[in-house]
């Protein structure tokens, strides 16, 4: 499977995004899909998982202002960002959960003013 983050950008504090990712193939059958990120100089972390049956956990940093979704028939996973800080910068990648698909390029967040 390739996964395919995309909709990353520039926001200022306080802003909003919405990240899609993309999949090669259905994803109907990969019970966890997840977000995670990576920061300059930091270690790739989870951010949200969310599985087939549409339950969801978050990293504690974010609770409250991510959400995660998946669409099923467009093989996409959406994070929903939502009062964004300095401290969200990084690349955002999406997978399932261990053991990983190839990882995709990510798309980079950059919170700033």
């Amino acid at each position: 499977v390739q996964l395919q983050a995309s909709g990353g950008g520039l926001v200022q504090p306080g802003g909003s995004l919405r990240l899609s990712c993309q999949a090669s193939k259905s994803i109907v059958s990969i019970n966890v899909m997840g977000w995670y990120r990576q920061a300059p100089g930091k270690a790739r972390e989870p951010v949200a998982k969310i599985t087939s049956g549409r339950s969801t956990n978050y990293a504690d940093s974010v609770k409250g202002r991510f959400t995660i979704s998946r669409d099923n028939a467009k093989n996409t996973v959406f994070l929903q960002m939502n009062s964004l800080k300095p401290e969200d910068t990084a690349v955002y990648y999406c997978n399932t959960d261990f053991p990983y698909y190839p990882w995709g390029q990510g798309t980079l967040v950059t919170v700033s003013s």
